[in-house]
């Protein structure tokens, strides 16, 4: 997907260890180069899920079901969409990767890469090999400013992203909404919700 004049750079550098495991759980997209279907969607959400513990699963299973949903423009109001996704962990050690596929739909299966997540799994970025896409995830619907402008140098300076149509994505929950999409205080503490 996605036609780069990115062919001149070099290949992008995942994170050396990633415990997929610990990657599992609920994620807020913060911010997103995106693909057609986030060019306006607000109160990005997705859920990992590790199927089960086979190291060698070489039978075509996917590793991890990914539950992808989102309002597609303004939060709250506009249509909730949910885009249900497969998962496939590369490499040897499917415990400790930093590689996968990921398939939106039957038949594809896109690369997902992990460039960047932090020691205790707040935080993360993933990138696409033609450098098109990223996203910046966070466990809570807040980033912190500074935490989001040293991952935005990250992606620039570090893995050598044009930012050009990186956008925040809008996080507004109210208790009502963070009821409705299966969130829980953890996930949303009540001084992230608005009235």
């Amino acid at each position: 997907m996605g036609n780069s004049s990115s062919s001149t750079l070099p290949a992008l550098k995942t994170v050396a260890n990633c415990e997929t495991s610990k990657f599992m759980g609920t994620w807020f997209v913060i911010g997103v180069k995106p693909t057609m279907f986030e060019k306006t969607c607000s109160n990005a959400v997705e859920n990992y899920s590790l199927l089960g513990d086979d190291d060698d699963n070489d039978n075509g299973q996917h590793d991890v079901n990914i539950d992808f949903k989102y309002n597609k423009n303004e939060p709250i109001k506009s249509p909730l969409s949910s885009l249900p996704q497969k998962g496939w962990v590369q490499g040897d050690d499917k415990k400790n990767s930093a590689e996968w596929k990921v398939s939106p739909f039957p038949m594809i299966r896109m690369p997902y890469l992990i460039l960047e997540v932090d020691d205790d799994y707040d935080y993360c970025i993933i990138g696409y090999p033609s450098r098109d896409y990223a996203w910046i995830m966070s466990r809570k619907p807040v980033m912190p400013d500074k935490t989001y402008s040293m991952l935005t140098k990250k992606l620039e300076e570090k893995h050598q992203y044009n930012l050009d149509g990186l956008r925040k994505v809008p996080q507004v929950w109210t208790k009502e909404e963070r009821s409705k999409r299966g969130l829980t205080k953890k996930e949303i503490p009540d001084n992230m919700l608005v009235d």
